[in-house]
């Protein structure tokens, strides 16, 4: 159980993603987001929920780790298609052959979240799965929406917190915040 009356501890967001420290300030608290600069990648023969899971908590403990005064948050998010996981693009080539890879069909996007205590050591993790099925998308409009959200560093080439709403026809899950992107601010 994480410690509620040690006074006020201070909240560290472990990501330098902008689009979940956007998300956490709608709770109107302060925090800070301190990158956890860990290895992300999967394991052999890691299922995504499991490599979600792993990498949130990793990353809290990073940082869990050196401030033992804070309440740590750490989230990953896995995409995929089928059985193919679906990364960040990097390139706006690549965000506009993945968009048109999943066109009309359902990408699967596993987030995990893992809060850390750091004083007591105790933590809190769940995992959330969403299901989005796609429009069918012309190369047009997959360009223009790479074009204007430049969506390079988002799992999938997918934000849905801006226009990557109208590239979606359906979203089935428990949390809709839960497919905010996990990234990395560009160095």
């Amino acid at each position: 159980m994480i410690a509620h009356n040690r006074g006020k501890a201070r909240i560290i967001l472990a990501s330098s993603s902008i689009y979940r420290a956007q998300l956490l300030e709608k709770l109107r608290i302060p925090f800070e987001c301190i990158s956890p600069g860990i290895d992300e990648s999967a394991l052999e023969h890691e299922s995504p929920a499991a490599l979600a899971q792993r990498l949130a908590r990793e990353k809290s403990l990073s940082i869990a780790l050196r401030y033992r005064d804070a309440w740590v948050i750490g989230s990953d998010q896995v995409a995929m298609l089928g059985d193919v996981r679906l990364d960040k693009p990097g390139t706006p080539e690549q965000a506009i052959l993945q968009l048109g890879h999943v066109s009309g069909k359902t990408v699967t996007f596993q987030t995990a979240v893992c809060i850390i205590d750091a004083a007591s050591g105790h933590s809190l993790s769940a995992l959330d799965i969403c299901h989005v099925q796609f429009r069918t998308l012309n190369p047009k409009q997959i360009e223009r929406y790479v074009e204007l959200e430049m969506p390079v560093d988002c799992a999938a080439g997918f934000k849905s917190e801006g226009l990557g709403i109208t590239l979606m026809d359906r979203f089935s899950g428990e949390d809709p915040n839960a497919l905010v992107a996990v990234v990395r601010k560009a160095a």
